[in-house]
């Protein structure tokens, strides 16, 4: 027989901790529900005992095989070669989303948590999932809760997987947060990655035209001014023409300082985004820009209700709930905004003055929120705005996709036809005047 300890939950939803004598983890799993409570975390309790003194002074006189002294016939050494933590690359948001939706379901399907944690760390292929899950375990088994054992890890989860997690444990349903949790961490990556996608072609198009532009420049315009130089023997060019040689020149001979100039440019622009005025001034320009200002502040909105929305349905208090989504909503102006609505209802007031106070929030989104807040449905009311805003923002994707394609087409239709054109006009003042030299032979 070994011992177990566990952590349970009883049908009010209050943490029960205690031990059981049982052969094996499943008749332990079994004997906890048979106290009528749904075990959160089991773990087995290893106590070595002391060898008696005969084996042990038996022992100590056996010669070890190879010369090898006997202390080390017990000692399973593992040899892990770990990387620094800053080579290590973050987890995957489809990893951690996979964990969370598998977990989600061992846990309702009645298995145990710390069941779940070692058959979901047997398949997981990530390294440092893998080392993670088993630190969450040895804690959990040492008497910690789950999300006690998640807050040795803040960049695998995040607080708002913590704090959901936590709500859950007191009130007794982990496996509906790990759902919900699930749910938010796919309609957050797909977004994300709608508009990473229609952002993919006009990247290349502007790539292929800054490259085509730089080969003329470099390459075809040098000839071609040879050409004009022996052909017209110091005529004057077009002005048009005469403007593609003068910045064809400009690039050969800086074409180190322009590269120069602009990696210093994207260096500065990160430096001030770290910094706490420059990043605001960044996030609030995001807001303003003509095409992608629309699609942010969208993002936004939809990102801080879907986010309030499932703290709350969680169980999570308002207040702590309004910090968590400051947090982690990812732009300095609407955490700002959400600070003034945490200070306002901390005072007994409502949410929907402050929010009206800030320019990122729409009427319709402040009206949905004043009736969740009268009718006591904020969670759904905020869930459905975030689900309205998804879909304004796949519409916003479309048509920023659909505005952004020609334009660069036109744009890099013009640089180049510019640049075929000065170099044509020449071209036919050097044929008109072959032809009249020939037609007076």
């Amino acid at each position: 027989m070994a011992t177990f300890q566990y952590i349970a939950k009883d049908a009010s939803g209050n943490e029960t901790r205690g031990t059981v004598e049982a052969g094996d983890r499943s008749s332990a799993i079994a004997a906890v529900r048979a106290q009528g409570l749904m075990p959160t975390a089991l773990g087995e309790v290893k106590s070595a005992a002391p060898a008696p003194a005969a084996a042990r002074g038996k022992a100590a006189k056996k010669p070890a095989a190879g010369g090898k002294k006997s202390g080390g016939l017990n000692r399973n050494i593992e040899i892990k070669i770990k990387l620094p933590k800053f080579l290590q690359g973050r987890i995957k948001t489809k990893v951690l989303t996979q964990f969370t939706r598998q977990l989600a379901t061992l846990v309702n399907a009645g298995l145990a948590l710390m069941r779940g944690l070692e058959v979901l760390k047997r398949q997981m292929k990530n390294q440092q999932m893998r080392e993670a899950l088993d630190g969450i375990s040895d804690t959990i088994a040492a008497g910690g809760t789950f999300s006690e054992a998640l807050t040795a890890y803040p960049k695998i989860f995040d607080n708002l997987y913590i704090n959901m997690v936590k709500a859950g444990e007191a009130g007794g349903v982990l496996e509906v947060v790990l759902a919900r949790l699930a749910d938010f961490a796919e309609k957050s990556e797909k977004i994300k990655n709608k508009v990473k996608g229609a952002m993919i072609y006009p990247s290349v198009v502007l790539f292929a035209a800054i490259g085509i532009t730089a080969f003329l420049l470099v390459m075809v315009i040098p000839k071609f001014k040879q050409v004009f130089s022996d052909m017209l023997g110091g005529q004057s060019l077009p002005a048009v023409t005469e403007f593609v040689i003068q910045a064809s020149e400009f690039v050969q001979h800086n074409g180190l300082m322009i590269f120069i100039a602009a990696v210093a440019i994207f260096v500065i622009v990160k430096v001030i985004g770290k910094t706490e005025a420059g990043a605001y001034f960044f996030d609030a320009l995001k807001l303003k820009l003509p095409v992608i200002g629309t699609l942010a502040q969208r993002s936004a909105v939809s990102r801080f209700t879907r986010t309030l929305g499932t703290l709350l349905s969680s169980g999570v208090p308002i207040l702590q709930s309004l910090v968590i989504t400051r947090d982690t909503t990812g732009n300095r102006v609407l955490s700002n905004a959400i600070q003034t609505v945490h200070d306002a209802v901390k005072e007994g007031e409502s949410m929907t003055q402050p929010l009206s106070q800030c320019s990122v929030f729409p009427p319709m989104v402040i009206s949905m929120v004043e009736v969740g807040e009268e009718t006591g449905a904020l969670a759904d009311m905020l869930t459905r705005i975030a689900d309205t805003y998804d879909d304004e923002v796949d519409n916003a994707v479309a048509g920023m996709t659909a505005a952004i394609e020609p334009a660069l087409i036109i744009v890099l239709a013009v640089v180049v036809g510019t640049i075929v054109v000065a170099m044509f006009l020449p071209m036919v003042k050097i044929i008109g005047s072959v032809s009249s030299g020939g037609a007076g032979m």
